[in-house]
């Protein structure tokens, strides 16, 4: 296989599809996921994903990439965008590109959600354009690697 990409599913992301479909849609992390593994495939790249509600595993897992080697990583830490200084910190780790998704726009919600933590030490950043941010981080992660920036 080519390239490996992993991806990051934070807190609450495995209740898509039930979980206020007005805002977030009606796919499920599955579907999400079989979409990511069927364009990775078409593009010849090894992909895993990985989901937790907990952020110290969620911090584990960046961390294992580091050590294993990754080449690039799609994220949405989801609630602990706005919070989490200690997946900031593991992310410094990377020395790959690595871009931040988010389903809905999350500056067109509530005030608290438009900061996030990690915005800064990200390559770059997809919201508001439902599961289809996942495969544009994808595509964006293929051009970054094969362009060498």
């Amino acid at each position: 296989m080519g390239m490996k990409i992993r991806v990051i599913h934070g807190p609450n992301l495995n209740m898509l599809g039930r979980r206020e479909p007005e805002t977030y849609g009606t796919l499920t992390l599955d579907d999400i996921n079989r979409m990511l593994v069927s364009a990775a495939s078409e593009k010849g790249l090894e992909i895993e994903t990985f989901q937790s509600n907990t952020e110290g595993e969620i911090v584990d897992y960046i961390q294992n990439s580091f050590i294993d080697g990754t080449d690039g990583m799609i994220i949405n830490p989801a609630a602990y965008t706005h919070t989490s200084i200690a997946i900031r910190d593991a992310l410094i780790l990377l020395d790959c590109p690595v871009i931040e998704v988010h389903i809905s726009n999350i500056d067109k919600r509530e005030d608290f959600r438009s900061r996030s933590m990690i915005a800064d030490v990200v390559t770059g950043r997809i919201t508001g354009l439902g599961a289809d941010g996942y495969l544009l981080a994808l595509d964006a992660i293929v051009r970054i690697l094969g362009s060498g920036r």
